[in-house]
Parts: C-alpha cells; structure tokens; sequence
C-alpha cells in the first residue's frame, strides 16, 4: 500500500515522493483518514513510528483548499529539538505548497519570531512557555485556529507544561480539530485528553512497553566505576552511533569531556546550553561528525537520528517510562537497537519493574573487574561477560578517526525507515 491511498494533493505527493516515502506506517494508516474527515483523534504510539507525518499530510491537505493567510493550525511540542523537528517536516512535506509555517520556542530572539508572525503564517509548531509570552504580548492571533495537536503529550505532563497547555487553549476557538499523540498515557494526559476532546477516535500502536525492537542488557555497577566500564564498552562493542544518558547536566559535560580526552567523537547535550549550540550539537549528531552524544533526559524525544544503533543509560532514568522515552531514540521505524543500562545497588527496585516487563528480553551481563555480583538468581542465570563480544569490530578511537563524517538532511536521515527495502527487511 502506498501514499497514493490517502489522494493527497499532487504538491503534496510530490514532497511525499522527494523524501522517499513508499509504504505508510501502521499510525499513518489508521491516523490519516479520520484526520482528513476532520475527527477529533488520540494517538498512542512509541516514538519513532512516524507521527510526525500521520498529523502533518493532513492539516497540509487541509489548507491546500483555501490559503487564508492566517494562523490555522498550532502544534504545541515540550521541547525546542521536537518543535524544530516538526517545522522541518512541515517544510519538507510542503516544500511544493505556498503553506507558510514557523517555530516558536525560548532561548532565542521573541523579535524574529514576532517579524515571522506577521509574514502571514498558517502554521505554527511552539514550545507552551515562549508561545504563552506571544498571547501576553499580543503578538500571535490563534482566534482563526481549526486544528490543534499536542504532540508528546505525557512529556508535556512530566515536565510540568499541561497547566500552560489549559491556559493556551482559552484562546482558541470552541470550534476545532483536536489531536493529541502520547507514547504512555498517565492520568493527567487522559485527563487532558477527555476535557479537549470530542468522540475522538482511538488509535493503539503496538504496546506502551519499552520497544521490542531493542536487545536490553543490565550492568550491575558501583558508581565509581561507571566511566570506566563506559570506556571499555565503547571501545569493544560495534556501534554506529551512541546516546548516553546521564542524571544531571554537569555529569553529561564532565562525562564528555573525559570521553573527549579519550580520544572519542563526542558531544554534550543538557539544558544549560544555548539553543545555537543544542542546534550545533544535534546538527553535528545527526550527519556524523560527532558518534557520541552525552545528554540528560532533554534529548530523550526531540532527537530524530535513525542511525543511533546504541542507548547507554549510564544513569538509571527514574520510572519505567522515562526508560521507554530513552531507549525509543535506537530501534526506530522496526529497525533494531541495543539499549545498555548501568544499575546501582539504588537502582534495584526499578531494574526488578523492568525485568517483569521484559522479562527474557532483559539480561544483566559482567564485565570482569568492572561490574559487581547481583543477588538475584534469574539475572545470574542469564550473566555473560565480555568475551563474547571483544571479537567484534572495535569503536576506539584511532576507528573513528578514519570515518568520514555522513552529510545528512532530514530526508536522508528518514529515507531509510520508509524505504521498500527496509519495511521487508522489517
């Protein structure tokens, strides 16, 4: 089945076809109708299953019928990275329609983004905090507004946006198409859910739990020796691009740093940076000059790198969904990953919810005089070390030295996932 079933308009077809999109996902197929026939909907899936798209075909088909040269659809995202991303998508999608759209976000200059507010936008893709700071100077008029999305919605909850995201809505009119897409569905995102929306239609991608596309592998660890097992991981096991998790922001800098004078291509990523430097630092990410980034749980949804083979929490996140958010940046669109979680003696009562979740998916494996013993039978029936896979090609970095960086856009980054070639390999 191709895009040809949803007989979008043939401007947006051909952005369709320019980004090498053959086969629609599973969100896509069951999203994009009852979108077009204009239906309230909420979407549960896991990152990396192409939602995105799913809202954006449609509100793009939607305005094709009568430019109006006013605000008419607003995407509200948590972070920067996600509002940056749908822009590229709306842009890239639209590339052939006359459709006008902008970000709108903090950390950079409120006078630019007011100029493009005047240039006769239609659609909008905000962060709530920057967006609200618009409303209160009167400089954004959301009373033309026929759709609204809530993308991330649970992320939005976990960082404290859903009170803003209530505020934003009383300047919208009664009269609209609401989405909102979630990978997890906490109590206060369905409640959200059913105040703003109206016999909506009900989509369920696959299951909440962390992907099943990722091989998920526990390291039992004192916290001293955390760098140290990191180091000789990176240096023996196969990977093409890495993500680490830390706790806190200076842990992510300081851990880069000392990767860095490892001789290692990376990168850090937390929220002290500038919004030109998180650009710099994705942007340097995403095509290759950097095969590591260090980054707080920020980067956990706004990062969309189909190429990271490895997530490395060398700090355990703090719930169960925060470890689903992490490790859905490998394994992406049925490809497959490895996720890689070092556990304190702090960490076990959550590693125990994992292992329940995962069940034989999960298995805690030693690495000699850098791991500690668990007292946990099934985890010592399933214990391996590192021998077993020293064989592998090497990531060190005298390796990465003589890889040239990847040039990469935001087709290229994508091609993959929707190609003939991959949906079989799938």
């Amino acid at each position: 089945m191709s895009f040809q079933k949803f007989e979008l308009h043939e401007k947006i077809q051909t952005g369709v076809r320019m980004l090498g999109y053959q086969k629609p996902t599973p969100i896509q197929l069951q999203a994009i109708p009852p979108i077009m026939e204009g239906r309230d909907l909420m979407g549960l899936a896991q990152t990396g299953t192409g939602k995105t798209a799913a809202f954006v075909l449609p509100i793009l088909q939607r305005f094709m019928e009568k430019p109006l040269g006013h605000i008419r659809a607003l995407i509200i995202a948590p972070t920067r990275e996600l509002s940056e991303q749908t822009l590229e998508a709306i842009k890239e999608l639209g590339r052939k329609t006359k459709l006008r759209s902008t970000a709108v976000y903090g950390g950079v200059s409120i006078h630019n983004q007011i100029n493009r507010l005047h240039g006769n936008v239609e659609i909008i893709s905000a962060c709530p905090g920057r967006l609200l700071d618009h409303i209160e100077r009167g400089t954004v008029d959301l009373s033309h507004v026929e759709v609204l999305v809530l993308d991330e919605a649970d992320h939005m909850f976990d960082m404290g946006f859903l009170p803003d995201v209530r505020r934003i809505v009383k300047h919208l009119p009664e009269k609209r198409q609401t989405l909102l897409f979630s990978a997890t569905m906490p109590d206060d995102v369905r409640k959200l859910a059913m105040d703003l929306l109206r016999n909506p239609v009900n989509i369920q991608i696959g299951h909440t739990a962390p992907v099943m596309t990722v091989a998920h592998r526990f390291y039992p660890v004192q916290m001293g020796t955390k760098t140290a097992l990191l180091k000789d991981i990176l240096d023996k096991t196969e990977m093409e691009s890495v993500l680490v998790f830390t706790r806190t922001k200076s842990r992510a800098k300081s851990l880069a740093l000392q990767l860095d004078r490892s001789g290692h291509k990376v990168i850090s990523l937390h929220g002290n940076l500038t919004q030109q430097k998180r650009k710099q630092a994705l942007d340097g990410f995403r095509d290759g000059r950097y095969e590591i980034m260090v980054a707080t749980d920020i980067a956990a949804r706004g990062i969309d790198v189909t190429r990271i083979s490895h997530v490395i929490n060398y700090d355990m996140p703090s719930t169960t969904d925060a470890y689903t958010h992490r490790i859905g940046r490998t394994g992406r669109a049925s490809k497959t990953g490895d996720a890689f979680t070092f556990v304190t003696g702090d960490d076990m009562g959550l590693a125990h919810s994992l292992k329940r979740i995962l069940g034989e998916k999960l298995q805690y494996h030693n690495v000699d005089g850098l791991t500690s013993e668990i007292h946990n039978s099934s985890s010592k029936k399933n214990t391996v070390d590192m021998k077993s896979i020293n064989r592998r090609k090497s990531f060190a970095p005298h390796m990465q030295t003589r890889r040239k960086p990847k040039q990469r856009s935001f087709g290229n980054a994508n091609r993959s996932s929707w190609s003939q070639r991959s949906q079989s390999a799938a």
